[in-house]
């Protein structure tokens, strides 16, 4: 199998035009495509809904289906809110200062900027409830790829530590 790369990320939104004002006008990312349907082409399902599609740089997208619920996809329950997120990547770091201002100075609650050795990161959450990450590399590619060389032997000492009582207890416990 040859993935050529990410077309598109769809999630459920609570309204169209408010994500639209969010991710259009707030973020920069232009409203590309929509799509109105009353049944769903892969199952027939009867759901009037609209799909809409914001593109990157890289001309991959965004997409949300509006359902005319109003209701934003509730989060996972046994998920915490940091874990399912979307990162798109930001040119440099004036970029991204650049739109940490832009974002606080239109009432979104920014955490960062925070350094992950291999990036730095911005933290907020769109109109619907979807956390948001603005990223910069912040290691070249070829020392990207060096810290990687590892990374199947750490993965298995990984699944071997969560395999282990100690870390079983404190996940119970927690």
């Amino acid at each position: 199998m040859k993935i050529k790369g990410l077309h598109h990320f769809a999630y459920k939104c609570k309204d169209a035009e408010e994500t639209r004002a969010f991710y259009e006008d707030l973020l920069g990312l232009p409203l590309a495509h929509l799509i109105k349907l009353d049944h769903v082409p892969s199952t027939g399902e009867f759901c009037p809904y609209v799909h809409i599609f914001f593109e990157m740089l890289d001309g991959s997208f965004l997409a949300f289906f509006d359902l005319g619920d109003n209701e934003a996809s509730l989060p996972s329950p046994n998920t915490p809110s940091w874990v399912n997120h979307i990162a798109l990547e930001v040119p440099d770091h004036d970029e991204l200062l650049a739109a940490k201002a832009r974002l606080e100075k239109a009432g979104i609650e920014i955490v960062g900027v925070t350094d992950h050795h291999i990036i730095q990161s911005i933290y907020f959450f769109d109109p619907n409830g979807i956390r948001l990450e603005l990223t910069i590399r912040s290691v070249e590619d070829a020392e990207f790829r060096r810290l990687g060389l590892d990374a199947h032997e750490a993965l298995a000492a990984w699944s071997l530590e969560k395999k282990s009582p100690r870390q079983q207890t404190s996940a119970s416990a927690g």
